[in-house]
């Protein structure tokens, strides 16, 4: 598709002692370009925004193809070729065009007499003729601006000298008789040509209406989005503080319930007495069956175990479970009798004949008493 732009020219024209005009020109800034839509085949859209990527302004294609790019007398029809440049032509790009900020610099270099004339008559305004591919794809710049189009693969084809820019002398646009393209609108223009209504968005804030320009919209809608996420994690916080609250109150119960039943659990005086008076109960029945079993540090089930054992033999607990063995313990003991050591010693006592009282003392030396008098 074809184009025209603005080329401002910076620095006074100087001629060489050649005769030739030398001056130094900007043009196809990176950004984005206000176009009316008819101008594009958008009947439909009054503005379209254009976005030029510096990608595309500074691509190496982009800048050689402005290198010895030919000057021509206003817009022509067609483009620049090899077959029509000898007529065309009063001067050229003499050197390499390089970026300058956003822009395209460009050294001119104009040979023709009769153009000279002219630009120094006053007709000094230019504006460069380019192709480049239109994608009207909408989307959104690096610096947050919304476009509707872009430009793509941007190469020169020629610059033209002209009478009238629209914009004026300082933003050469190109304007002139022969429309050779679509022209970016320049930022002073007609209003009933376009107004700035029309280039006014409608947005939503807190219920009410207002009509504010794209970056304005942008803006807003940042803003608007920030506040959103701001109450989100509000919310989100509180429903946190909520929860880590009752998880904390479900943990004091839960210590509660396990305090009480530990209270619950502990031994009461009355509990502790009725421990101690079986234990002396058991130790002295397990006594009864046998004097010599150690009690000391055994548990319930190893005293009876150990009387039943000192009494029926280690086969009677063989594979014996701890309550076969505490049925047997209570047969045993209910036939026991208690500890008489005066008996025991005289069941055990050699009844061989001995003289006198010996025997006697014997038996009872035996069972712990002692007769002799004065004792």
């Amino acid at each position: 598709m074809k184009f025209t732009d603005s080329v401002t020219v910076a620095g006074k024209p100087r001629r060489t002692d050649d005769g030739y005009l030398i001056v130094t020109a900007k043009c196809v800034r990176t950004g984005i370009q206000m176009y009316t839509g008819d101008e594009l085949g958008k009947p439909e859209m009054k503005l379209v925004r254009v976005y030029r990527a510096p990608e595309e302004v500074f691509a190496k294609d982009s800048l050689q193809s402005f290198s010895h790019t030919p000057i021509t007398i206003d817009h022509p029809k067609d483009q620049v070729t090899a077959d029509n440049w000898k007529e065309l032509s009063v001067g050229e790009v003499s050197t390499a065009a390089k970026q300058v900020d956003d822009w395209i610099e460009l050294p001119l270099i104009f040979k023709d007499a009769a153009a000279i004339t002219q630009i120094e008559a006053g007709k000094r305004e230019l504006s460069a003729g380019y192709v480049a591919e239109f994608d009207f794809t909408p989307g959104v710049t690096p610096a947050g601006e919304a476009y509707d189009a872009s430009q793509r693969s941007i190469r020169i084809n020629h610059l033209a000298l002209v009478t009238k820019a629209r914009a004026g002398s300082q933003a050469r646009v190109g304007d002139s008789a022969n429309t050779w393209g679509a022209a970016p609108i320049p930022a002073t223009i007609d209003k009933e040509t376009i107004t700035m209504s029309d280039a006014l968005r409608t947005v939503v804030v807190d219920g009410l209406s207002v009509q504010t320009t794209d970056q304005g919209a942008q803006a807003i809608d940042k803003l608007q989005k920030a506040v959103a996420d701001a109450v989100k994690k509000l919310a989100d916080a509180e429903t946190k503080a909520k929860t880590d609250l009752d998880k904390k109150d479900e943990e004091i119960g839960t210590l509660k319930a396990d305090k009480k039943k530990l209270e619950d659990a502990a031994l009461k005086p009355e509990d502790i007495d009725r421990l101690v008076t079986g234990r002396a109960s058991l130790v002295t029945s397990a006594k009864a069956l046998d004097s010599n079993i150690v009690t000391d540090g055994k548990s319930d089930a190893d005293i009876r175990k150990a009387a039943v054992t000192a009494r029926l033999g280690d086969a009677a607990v063989k594979d014996a479970s701890e309550a076969e063995i505490s049925g047997m313990f209570k047969a045993l003991t209910n036939d026991a009798q208690p500890n008489d050591n005066v008996r025991e010693a005289l069941r055990t006592q050699d009844h061989s004949v001995v003289t006198g009282d010996a025997w006697n003392e014997n038996v009872f030396a035996a069972a712990g008493v002692n007769l002799k008098k004065g004792a």
